[in-house]
């Protein structure tokens, strides 16, 4: 196994943080090769490079493939990797880091590359919409809605991320849109009128200090999560329910586990969101589980 992962080709988000130049790779460099390891490291400058270079790693039978940045990243170099079999390294440098929490990896560089060298390979599900991969979540209404506003603001304004963020959140819950969804999981049928739609690789705890995260995701199922007609006062009962404990028994709040999905509406086209991504695509979506897809390094205590 030594000599097989020997070699490792590195993907970074040249935009996922301050100072990911060329110090930061020869840096990199660096902390892998006190791992026994020889690092090829690439400085993406966006997300068509990050693509082209994992497929790339692909086509050429690199030993390992790691990513560094946030979610986003990581949905860029992982999706080409599944069904490859190659060890996948989580490289957490971006903001939330949503995948690398839920599996146990460090935070820390120095930890993550730790993992990476010495820790064990653990195959994981990832959901697929229309034959997009994500690996932490994929929804409807109005977080697309918030992420789209954002970055118009960012480009347009200047403004820094969470600012504008801010900002758009305001405005999407001032126009506060709703969808009127069809729905199929499995063998149920809904029908609902809402603001939001939330797909889980996985299923999310979706009650207490431990809101948003998931205990596995290696289970093997999708999760649904939708509001039936709230208003701005129905989110924020649901938001405090959640926090206290009790969203599950709520009324207007639906929540199933599915291994297939169909979403669909009166609209040809949605802006569907996956891992912190936005994508205008076809009605219906498709949305479905693939178990075991992907092979990720997670510490050995994992």
């Amino acid at each position: 196994m030594e000599n097989i992962l020997k070699h490792i080709t590195v993907i970074i988000n040249g935009h996922a943080g301050a100072g990911h130049d060329d110090a930061m790779a020869q840096d990199l460099r660096a902390k892998f090769a006190a791992h026994g390891m020889q690092a090829t490291i690439v400085l993406a400058r966006d997300g068509k490079d990050m693509i082209a270079a994992a497929r790339a790693a692909v086509a050429g039978s690199v030993p390992m493939v790691a990513g560094g940045g946030g979610d986003g990243t990581q949905n860029a170099v992982a999706a080409q990797l599944v069904g490859s079999g190659i060890p996948y390294g989580v490289l957490p440098m971006g903001t939330l880091n949503h995948f690398a929490k839920d599996l146990g990896i460090p935070l820390d560089l120095d930890g993550a590359v730790r993992t990476i060298a010495t820790g064990m390979p653990k195959q994981v599900d990832v959901g697929v919409v229309n034959e997009q991969v994500f690996l932490n979540n994929s929804s409807l209404g109005l977080y697309p809605d918030i992420v789209r506003d954002r970055e118009k603001q960012q480009s347009r304004l200047g403004r820094g991320k969470w600012l504008a963020a801010l900002w758009a959140t305001v405005a999407a819950l001032r126009r506060y849109p709703f969808l009127s969804v069809r729905m199929q999981a499995d063998d149920t049928r809904l029908a609902r009128r809402t603001p939001f739609v939330f797909i889980g690789n996985n299923e999310y705890t979706m009650e207490g200090l431990a809101i948003g995260a998931r205990s596995r995701l290696d289970g093997g199922t999708l999760s649904l999560y939708v509001a039936q007609r709230p208003g701005r006062l129905g989110l924020l009962r649901f938001a405090i329910r959640a926090l206290i404990g009790g969203l599950k028994e709520e009324r207007d709040f639906d929540v199933l586990l599915a291994q297939e999905m169909t979403i669909e509406t009166r609209h040809k086209h949605l802006h569907v969101a996956f891992d912190g991504e936005v994508e205008k695509m076809a009605t219906p979506l498709r949305y479905r589980i693939r178990p075991g897809a992907l092979t990720v390094m997670v510490p050995q205590s994992a």
